[in-house]
């Protein structure tokens, strides 16, 4: 859901309807289609609200790997979520700019158009932002994909890959590697993923051990096993 929300909302609505060199055009496309342009902002609310449950589910998943840096991922992902989430407040204001409310009857039709598209290149902004913090959550959560021993190494290695590529973000005039080259591959492993959770799932004995372990040493006392907490009890 998250990904076909984003496709959707990104490339058949957003990317069709927002031309950042031409405000005009931008400000008449967005009128023309309202009830298309309000659909893409819901659609972008619940995209962020699966991407939060989708963190959630991954650190109940890998934690029992290696619950510290699950959950750095976990707080690490939901901060790029509230930072593109709060981005889209910046999406849908330019609607409510260009219906022309009485607030802002002192501006003329170009400076109101103006102002939508720099509200709408806010939003681009910060929802680039949000893809770096995404990359930080995704590689951790490779590591801990390759390092599980449930689920196939391959996933976690591929999965640390694809995530570097959003790093970019976090310098906004690095024009290399293009949003193309990140987004394919990232999308590919995403999917990939997808399929291998859905029709394969886990290893469950081996993730039954692995939680078992996690647990046992968090009984543990400083200097102890977890494997002599488990034969002393």
């Amino acid at each position: 859901m998250t990904i076909a929300g984003g496709i959707f909302a990104q490339a058949f609505v957003s990317d069709r309807l927002v031309s950042f060199s031409d405000a005009a055009v931008t400000a008449t496309n967005i009128l023309a289609n309202r009830p298309l342009f309000q659909l893409s902002f819901t659609v972008y609310l619940i995209e962020m609200a699966c991407q939060i449950a989708t963190a959630a589910l991954l650190f109940a998943l890998l934690s029992p790997v290696n619950r510290p840096i699950a959950l750095v991922a976990a707080f690490i992902e939901l901060a790029g979520s509230i930072m593109k989430t709060m981005s889209r407040l910046f999406y849908i204001t330019p609607l409510f700019v260009l219906s022309g409310p009485q607030a802002l009857g002192a501006f003329n039709a170009d400076q109101l158009r103006a102002l939508a598209l720099l509200l709408l290149k806010i939003n681009d902004r910060g929802a680039a932002m949000a893809l770096a913090f995404f990359g930080i959550s995704g590689l951790l959560h490779g590591y801990l994909v390759y390092r599980s021993g449930f689920l196939p190494r391959l996933l976690g290695l591929f999965g640390m890959v694809a995530s570097a590529g959003w790093l970019r973000f976090f310098y906004p005039p690095l024009r290399f590697p293009s949003f193309l080259m990140i987004v394919i591959p990232a999308l590919l492993v995403a999917a990939a993923q997808i399929f291998w959770l859905i029709v394969f799932g886990v290893d469950e004995e081996k993730w039954k051990e692995r939680y078992r372990l996690s647990t046992l040493s968090a009984l543990a006392e400083p200097g102890e096993s977890a494997e002599s907490v488990g034969s002393a009890e």
